[in-house]
């Protein structure tokens, strides 16, 4: 992708009171090479293309997750009955839906991607810090989630070549022979959709959201016939009175902080928005409405499943493996694989791909970043991070800890400092008068607040005496980085307000 400095008029330039001296014609806006590039650039309104029905598939696949699932599911053996379950999701399903709208608009507002919005709160080079920490969390996951996808393929590659076993019988740094070649094809195939961009990844989205909710609501109605309709709405006592009240806030809070990844950097998406109100619909038919529905059949398959066995299922590919027909098992395991990479791509992978951009932008784009991050993923043999406890909680749960004060801090800058006035041309400025210089380039307001909210979080993360809060941990840790910066923050007087269309720049792929 070419990486050419828009071209505009010294008139317009003089108009940001940017336009001094000696300007160089050839960059009339002074944007730094450092800081911008095609893929970093705000995006053009007139070439946005993310409808209401790409953010509704966005979820439709999220939500549905086999993560999700496991979860989900989990609450039944902590004795929550069905009704207490779909209670808890429907309280989290409120409050994501009030948080990803408003990071949401952030991004429909800007059209710049996660990076460049850090660059408002921590400063042009201070960004470096939370795109850096997005990215290093989803790096890690990208490849463990291509790994358990990578398994499911090769339960498939026995059923229907039952001779593959034999090459289970080997292992190379840690895998055998057919996972690794099950793993090294679904990676590939992720590489090739992400190297093609935003648009593909929309795209393959829109196309895999109908599929799951299909294959979902299927495997409902037949555990139903398989039931004679009887679901068990709780597997033992279930809770009443303060308890399930306890059990229900806490629950919710936990389903948001699943989502504290995507509520943090849901600006990549939302930059290609057409409008505030796709957001608005997209998120509404995606979030309440399609959470509750996942609660309806983690409901149905796990109650159907109880009454049939005494037995409760872990996840949905329980349930699949039960299939007695060979080839609609395998149809339903093909499914799940498109879950699994539609969840990994926008989950795990745009975020690693902008932070490498945003980092080296004159040598970086897009598909090169994209390249680098899946190579990342695959020299770190995620099935060694997945098959140990001690980097799973410590490394990745301490990386993930620091998730919500970031949030805080974002969006308390944003929302309450500045109220949603930002100068989008000085985010790519290097200049020492600019808007997001600060102190050579670094917020030391805003990383301040992120180190003393951090010890906040993870003393909640990890500290044995405080797990009675730990289902509160990310809004906790959340609401201590808004204060802490709001006490820190300076406040801003006779803010701009200026798009950046001037230097905008229509995605081409």
């Amino acid at each position: 992708m070419a990486q050419n400095t828009p071209q505009a008029s010294p008139a317009l330039a003089a108009e940001t009171g940017h336009n001094r001296s000696g300007i160089d014609p050839a960059n009339p806006y002074e944007l730094s090479p450092s800081l911008y590039n095609q893929d970093l650039a705000p995006t053009t309104r007139s070439g946005r293309t993310w409808s209401a029905y790409s953010i509704f598939t966005l979820w439709a696949n999220d939500v549905h997750s086999l993560g999700n699932y496991a979860f989900a599911i989990g609450l039944f053996a902590l004795g929550m009955s069905g009704w207490q379950i779909l209670g808890a999701l429907g309280i989290g399903a409120v409050l994501l839906f009030a948080l990803l709208t408003l990071s949401g608009f952030m991004g429909e507002k800007t059209g710049v991607p996660f990076p460049v919005m850090s660059r408002i709160a921590f400063g042009i080079n201070g960004a470096q810090i939370p795109a850096l920490l997005r990215g290093a969390v989803a790096i890690a996951w990208f490849g463990i989630q291509t790994f358990l996808a990578s398994q499911v393929l090769s339960v498939m590659v026995i059923a229907l070549a039952p001779g593959a076993a034999g090459l289970t019988e080997t292992s190379f740094l840690g895998l055998n022979t057919l996972g690794w070649i099950c793993f090294v094809a679904l990676w590939g195939i992720q590489l090739v959709i992400v190297s093609y961009g935003m648009e593909m990844i929309r795209k393959y989205e829109a196309f895999a959201g109908p599929i799951i909710l299909v294959t979902f609501l299927a495997l409902a109605i037949w555990m139903l016939f398989e039931s004679g309709f009887n679901v068990s709405m709780h597997t033992s006592t279930p809770k009443s009175g303060l308890d399930m009240w306890v059990g229900m806030f806490g629950a919710a809070a936990l389903w948001v902080s699943i989502y504290g990844t995507f509520v943090l950097n849901f600006c990549d998406f939302t930059r290609g928005a057409v409008s505030k109100k796709a957001i608005v619909r997209g998120n509404f038919f995606g979030i309440p409405l399609n959470m509750l529905f996942f609660g309806a059949i983690v409901v149905v398959l796990t109650g159907t499943q109880f009454s049939i066995n005494g037995d409760i299922i872990s996840s949905p590919s329980d349930v699949v493996e039960a299939i007695p027909n060979t080839f609609l098992l395998l149809l339903a395991s093909g499914a799940l694989l498109v879950l699994t990479i539609a969840v990994n791509l926008m989950a795990n992978f745009v975020a690693p791909t902008y932070a490498l951009t945003n980092l080296f932008p004159k040598h970086l784009d897009f598909r090169k970043a994209a390249l680098i991050s899946g190579a990342i993923g695959l020299a770190i043999l995620p099935w060694n991070l997945y098959n140990s406890p001690e980097i799973i909680n410590y490394f990745l749960g301490g990386l993930g800890a620091l998730l919500g004060p970031l949030f805080g801090i974002i969006m308390a800058d944003y929302w309450l400092v500045r109220r949603a006035r930002i100068n989008v041309m000085d985010l790519y400025r290097s200049e020492p008068d600019g808007t997001y210089y600060f102190t050579r380039g670094f917020n030391f307001r805003a990383i301040a607040a992120l180190a003393i909210s951090s010890v906040i979080a993870l003393l909640l993360a990890f500290v044995p005496a405080l797990h009675v809060l730990g289902a509160f941990a990310w809004f906790l840790g959340s609401g201590a980085g808004a204060l802490t910066y709001l006490a820190l923050a300076k406040r801003h007087q006779n803010l701009v307000d200026l798009d950046g269309e001037a230097i905008a720049v229509t995605p081409k792929h």
